[in-house]
């Protein structure tokens, strides 16, 4: 079992900045690539970005490129989103997930999830 705690959400103007953080537990945090993801009131749960285990590969959905910056550190079990330049087409659930295994970006193929985190941005 993995258990993930995300944290960090927030409102905040269109043009800033948030960082959200997923802390891990319950196994080698090494072992596990993480994903993060976002939906919106009425719409699906979307891919937003994605580390592989040793921290080297990281993917992203084409709408956050260039904004958007996933990392990992494996000594505190957590991972990051941080998230710059702000648009209001942000605004969502934020989720953190993860899967054994190599990461993907589909997330039926993940085997946990954290419990999300509220990101508004106004315009």
């Amino acid at each position: 079992q993995v258990q993930l705690v995300e944290s960090g959400g927030g409102l905040v103007q269109a043009g800033g900045s948030l960082r959200l953080s997923c802390a891990a537990s319950g196994r080698s945090f090494s072992t596990i690539g993480m994903g993060w993801f976002r939906q919106a009131p009425g719409k699906e749960r979307d891919f937003v970005a994605a580390i592989s285990r040793g921290g080297a590969g990281s993917y992203y959905a084409d709408s956050v490129k260039g904004r958007l910056t996933i990392s990992r550190d494996n000594a505190k079990n957590t991972v990051y989103l941080q998230m710059n330049s702000l648009k209001p087409e942000d605004t969502a659930v934020y989720y953190c997930a993860a899967r054994i295994g190599v990461v993907v970006r589909t997330a039926g193929q993940y085997d946990y999830w954290g419990q999300g985190t509220h990101v508004t941005v106004s315009s």
